[in-house]
């Protein structure tokens, strides 16, 4: 098979970095195989990708050594845009790669920058659209879509080109599951039908294991494993070495290869494999002393700290975002808001902060109609953290990013800096308290940003995307300590396409689509209704989805991973002998 990468002892150093941000890099890519790069934030990945199409040094200068070489040609001896017809780099942040008016115009502007014929760039506009699912948007202006709309263009931007090699640097982080998956089906499938070599950046490990031909994981700037996915993503202290995240139904093989149940090569990476284990282990008899459900997480009062009646919002383009929405939050609740892309969960969160005013209805947070209030005032009671810190962030320091809202509201210069010790401490700020914000990491800026809303200490916080673009461990980290603000007594209304961790955390789940609500509840009963979130684009985690295939045995509406493999050790052994090492 034809190598076309070739790196040879690639190093490379930012101008202004004390340390090489990738260091002895030596790689092969065969033509048409899709490779996925992993590792933790700030491992180098991103820095590779830009390499590969030559914006590393032609942009972004800096130290540079070794060869790197596409098809055979070193591309140090072409100009960028000579390479990107061949090598079509998407890249992690979507809003930086838009340039058109239009969702038409942006994707049209690739082929019409080398003279390709109009009717050939009308059918590769329509062609890519269809493919990433923004049909029907190409009258749209850019700068009204969704983040994950915006994503979905980029990448349609670029499969416009035609190019022989894809690489995708996160792509579908801001997508909705469904959107996860089809974006990976068209991909594959452009890989299958046209030898498509395909170089993906990626966290999160269920959509590719069963497409990737291999993995490769950079950690501290340098690739420490190289290899098929199986071999990976059955290695518990591999996964936990590097940082990445592991297969939700995995956990439950590697508990029963530590006990010596099964061997290594047993352990299961599918919902198929994990039922049918489950099943044989437990000969198919039912649970039995199923434990109380807990409904929430924190404390939770009848205090109705969001009250939403009859809300409708209608954008000026006359796009009806919001219909006739009614909802209740209570003080101490953890909900999450989930969606496809453009389902008006973000369009329904700024009207509770006041960023946004109701077309119809009313909004009353606190006791107070957001109509009458402007949002400084309502900060003092709702905090927002956007979905791309950067929207939110603005001070030279970090330090003085959280002191900002203190001194808005009129706190002491003493209590303002007892204030923002505490809270970076409580962040684990602290070290980077005199560091410029944009110097650091997405995730840390996102962590920035949750810090400087918590100074001003919110009854309400909402999360938007809390963990888009973190590694494994920043989004454990993230959810830690969103779990600690509400066993505190703080309410959560969190927005995300991770249903991992809606799962794990959120104890109520309301489930939008097209600025309505199709369900309310429970987040064990959300998970138990297939149809209504088929019809959201919703795809269920892997844990929710095996319990309802396991009904049968008593496992329906178990949704947390660590409750299932509670549940699952607790009656395979009533022999005693197992030991669960959750």
């Amino acid at each position: 098979m034809e190598n076309v990468i070739e790196l040879k002892n690639l190093n490379y150093k930012y101008p202004k970095s004390e340390n090489k941000n990738l260091e002895d890099i030596n790689l092969t890519i065969e033509k048409g195989k899709f490779t996925v790069v992993m590792g933790p934030t700030g491992a180098g990945k991103t820095t590779l990708s830009m390499c590969l199409n030559g914006l590393i040094p032609k942009l972004l200068e800096g130290s540079l050594s070794g060869s790197v070489e596409v098809a055979g040609e070193n591309i140090g001896n072409y100009p960028v845009q000579t390479v990107s017809k061949y090598l079509g780099l998407v890249l992690q942040d979507a809003e930086t790669q838009i340039f058109g008016r239009t969702v038409e115009e942006d994707t049209a502007f690739g082929p019409r920058n080398f003279s390709i014929p109009k009717n050939e760039i009308e059918n590769r506009v329509k062609n890519a659209l269809v493919r990433v699912r923004l049909d029907g948007y190409q009258d749209r202006n850019t700068d009204q879509l969704s983040g994950g709309e915006k994503q979905r263009l980029a990448i349609a931007g670029v499969l416009a080109m035609q190019p022989q090699i894809l690489i995708l640097d996160e792509p579908t982080s801001e997508l909705d599951p469904l959107g996860r998956a089809e974006i990976y089906t068209a991909i594959n499938d452009l890989k299958q039908e046209e030898e498509l070599t395909i170089i993906c950046i990626e966290h999160s490990s269920q959509e590719i294991i069963e497409i990737a031909d291999q993995i490769i994981i950079i950690y501290d700037s340098k690739v420490v494993w190289q290899g098929e996915p199986d071999g990976l993503f059955r290695d518990a202290d591999l996964l936990n070495k590097y940082g990445i995240k592991p297969l939700p139904v995995s956990k439950i093989g590697w508990s029963l290869y530590r006990n010596k149940v099964i061997s290594k090569h047993e352990v299961p990476l599918n919902i198929d494999e994990t039922e049918l284990l489950v099943r044989k282990l437990l000969k198919n008899q039912p649970l039995r002393n199923l434990p109380a459900k807990k409904l929430f997480n924190g404390e939770v009062n009848s205090d109705v700290v969001v009250n939403v009646k009859n809300l409708s919002h209608r954008y000026s383009n006359g796009n009806l975002a919001l219909n006739n929405v009614n909802l209740e939050i209570r003080k101490g609740e953890f909900i999450a808001l989930i969606g496809q892309n453009g389902a008006g969960k973000t369009t329904l969160a700024k009207h509770f902060n006041g960023l946004l005013k109701p077309s119809a209805g009313n909004v009353l947070v606190c006791g107070k109609n957001t109509r009458e209030y402007d949002v400084e005032e309502l900060a003092r009671y709702i905090g927002y953290v956007f979905q791309n810190p950067d929207h939110q962030i603005f001070s030279t320091t970090v330090e003085k990013e959280l002191e900002f809202g203190l001194k808005n509201i009129g706190l002491s210069e003493g209590k303002i800096k007892q204030k923002v010790e505490e809270v970076l401490r409580f962040t684990g700020l602290l070290e980077y308290s005199d560091i410029h914000p944009f110097s650091m990491g997405k995730g840390q800026r996102q962590m920035i940003a949750v810090a400087s809303i918590l100074a001003i200490e919110p009854t309400i916080l909402i999360v938007d995307e809390p963990t888009t673009g973190q590694d494994w461990l920043g989004i454990q980290k993230m959810m830690a300590l969103i779990k600690e603000l509400n066993q505190a007594g703080t309410t959560i209304i969190m927005i995300t396409h991770d249903m991992d961790v809606v799962a794990e955390y959120a104890s109520r789940t309301v489930v939008m689509k097209s600025g309505i609500i199709l369900l309310d509840d429970k987040t064990e009963v959300v998970f138990s209704n297939a149809d209504i979130l088929k019809e959201a684009y919703i795809m269920p985690p892997q844990i929710p989805l095996l319990s309802n295939r396991l009904k049968d045995l008593n496992f329906n509406q178990i949704i947390s991973e660590k409750n299932f493999i509670n549940l699952f050790f607790d009656n395979i052994n009533r022999d005693g002998g197992i030991r669960n090492v959750y």
